[in-house]
């Protein structure tokens, strides 16, 4: 079987959910090809071939289409039914020739499924994987179901209409998709993200000390994170003669915000930016920190989350999206409806004052559930159920 998954670009050694997917793949014989609109040498995994280049020059640009126009003569079965499938939608020739050379690498492949990452990469190329004779399949994540589609309404009709299956990380993301038009007859496996459960496990006996808390949140420094949020409740807290330390991983463009913010609240040296950090320097981060916060105002599942409680963390998250199926309320850690400070900083003072027994019960409850649903070895045999492919058994473990 050959696959190909549409991305943006190749994914990042941190992105594990793309690289054990692949790897799973490849592992029971399916040949997998990643589409990207740039390269990364220091990606490996399957070949990766680039979408048509697009220049500023004028002439440049047009010895770019007479180039690729060139080597689709050989595919001009595929072409006339990607034409006729775009006129038949609609299309105005002028687009129908522009889509022509943006979906070339596309319209050249020989695939059994086309697999488009986001949502927002089929934008465009709905008709390919018929032309081509594949079968269509889409993700769901977070921004391109959430956030998306309420900018740009009724923008997936054509995805809708072409999609042969359907991949969700979480049930709000697929609910959302309905209410965006997603045709309920359309088949759908949600398989949700997976960790490396024998890399982020501790070593240490969790213990739960009285002295300074340390909170610690790991992410895009993004608005759909909601640390400004979070800032707030941590201000409350520090209103109540609470003192922290509060670290925050990730790096991003709202950097200068929300350090601001920590600034006008009046705690900045109780905050710390530590950047973006490899694996084994969040693992360490996480060993010393004694609550996981992700007081996020959109989120498709996080990983981080599952990376937290899989060390054995005291987890607080919001109710956004794949959040509420991540965390089990009292049960593997704590949900707090988004956009109330105030009840967040309630919920880390009540786990502050927590007898050590119940934090350790709660502790024990989440490292237990994403070591049996959430390892990498399940997720990967999820994804040759959902492309139909055999399993090795003795390749993919049923649990860890």
């Amino acid at each position: 079987m050959r696959i190909g998954i549409v991305l943006s670009q190749p994914p990042g050694y941190s992105e594990t959910f793309f690289r054990s997917k692949i790897l799973g793949l490849q592992e029971n014989g399916v040949e997998v090809n990643l589409f990207c609109q740039v390269i990364n040498d220091e990606f490996t995994l399957c070949p990766v071939i680039v979408s048509s280049r697009v220049s500023k020059n004028p002439f440049l640009q047009l010895w770019f289409f007479i180039k690729e126009f060139i080597l689709l003569l050989p595919y001009v079965s595929t072409v006339i039914r990607y034409v006729k499938l775009e006129r038949s939608e609609g299309t105005g020739w002028g687009q129908v020739f522009k889509k022509l050379y943006l979906n070339a690498h596309l319209l050249k492949a020989k695939l059994d499924w086309l697999h488009y990452g986001y949502a927002t990469m089929a934008l465009g190329s709905e008709t390919v994987a018929k032309a081509i004779g594949a079968k269509m399949a889409v993700s769901f994540r977070g921004f391109d179901i959430t956030v998306y589609p309420v900018k740009h309404p009724n923008c997936y009709r054509l995805l809708w209409k072409y999609v042969d299956k359907v991949h969700t990380i979480s049930d709000d993301l697929l609910n959302l998709a309905l209410k965006h038009g997603l045709s309920k007859d359309v088949p759908v496996e949600k398989i949700t993200p997976a960790i490396d459960v024998n890399l982020f496990k501790t070593s240490k006996e969790v213990q739960y000390k009285l002295g300074v808390p340390v909170f610690m949140t790991t992410g895009r420094l993004h608005w759909k994170k909601g640390l400004v949020a979070t800032l707030e409740a941590l201000a409350l807290l520090k209103e109540q003669g609470i003192n922290f330390v509060y670290k925050i991983i990730g790096e991003g463009k709202e950097y200068e915000r929300i350090a601001f913010a920590a600034y006008q609240l009046g705690f900045k040296d109780s905050v710390q930016f530590l950047g973006k950090l490899p694996h084994a320097e969040v693992k360490s981060e996480l060993e010393e920190a004694s609550i996981y916060i992700q007081y996020s105002i959109q989120e498709g599942f996080c990983n981080a989350v599952l990376e937290a409680q899989a060390m054995g963390k005291l987890c607080i998250v919001s109710n956004a999206e794949g959040l509420t199926e991540n965390v089990l309320h009292g049960k593997t850690g704590w949900v707090v409806p988004k956009y109330s400070p105030h009840l967040l900083a309630e919920q880390i003072k009540k786990v502050l004052l927590m007898e050590e027994g119940r934090k350790l019960e709660m502790a024990q409850n989440a490292v237990k559930r994403v070591r049996e649903e959430f390892h990498v070895q399940k997720q990967q045999r999820e994804f040759l159920e959902f492309y139909g492919v055999s399993t090795k058994s003795e390749d993919l473990p049923q649990s860890v």
